[in-house]
């Protein structure tokens, strides 16, 4: 199988905690770095810009990911404004499309005029895929998220959009496509297998990168071992 060290696809740690985001940071293997306003309130975040920038106080030489939040796509363009001017390495993430499901593509076209650094996020079609495309700058860097995740929880599979995707995101100089919300550790290797550019997991799925290649009869064992050892900690017994 494909070792850790062979991946081409270069590997995003999403997450809203600052403590793990300094830890994720700091590994060789890890090349960027994602969050969202839902990773944000689980972890207790209750200042977005404060957050922001003892985040970027930290992390200085990679690439960091930070989302607008307003319903409103003129408000969106002044936080996407205020976001892009905090540092070289922050993209600003635009959802695809607002909560009325109204299209972000001529936002993105004025962003990108601007020479801003965009991360498209939740696009879950190739329609969605090819909008967006049309409306970013050939030349300056952006991403484009597809909920490859999201995707698999509807029981569709999701690598054959995904290698599609790479297709039509590779005709756009500077832009890489994202594989977003894996859901397991195999997913990395799916997303290499296929040319995607990036993926971006939390910190529970890339500790699993330590499992690569163990050998199954010792992690069987391990289990079993897991199973007995729980089971004495517990205390049970079917003793009368």
């Amino acid at each position: 199988m494909t070792t850790v060290s062979s991946l081409k696809v270069k590997l995003f740690a999403d997450g809203a905690d600052l403590a793990t985001m300094c830890q994720m940071a700091a590994k060789p293997h890890i090349k960027g770095l994602t969050t969202n306003p839902t990773l944000m309130r689980v972890a207790g975040v209750e200042d977005y810009r404060t957050f922001s920038h003892a985040v970027l106080a930290e992390i200085k030489d990679k690439p960091i990911s930070f989302e607008v939040f307003s319903d409103d796509f003129d408000e969106m363009a002044a936080q996407a404004l205020e976001i892009a001017s905090w540092g070289e390495n922050v993209f600003v993430k635009i959802p695809v499309t607002n909560t009325r499901g109204e299209s972000a593509a001529p936002l993105l076209s004025r962003l990108a005029e601007q020479k801003v650094r965009l991360n498209v996020t939740a696009l879950m079609t190739l329609e969605q895929v090819r909008e967006v495309t049309g409306a970013l700058r050939p030349g300056v860097p952006s991403f484009v998220s597809v909920f490859a995740g999201r995707i698999a929880d509807t029981g569709r599979d999701p690598v054959p959009l995904m290698a599609e995707a790479v297709s039509i995101v590779n005709n756009l100089p500077q832009s890489e496509l994202i594989w977003a919300s894996p859901r397991e550790l195999l997913n990395v290797f799916q997303a290499d297998e296929i040319g995607c550019h990036v993926i971006t997991a939390t910190s529970d799925i890339l500790k699993k990168l330590d499992l690569v290649g163990k050998d199954l009869s010792e992690y069987s064992l391990d289990t079993v071992k897991m199973f007995y050892n729980d089971a004495l900690a517990a205390g049970f017994s079917l003793k009368v």
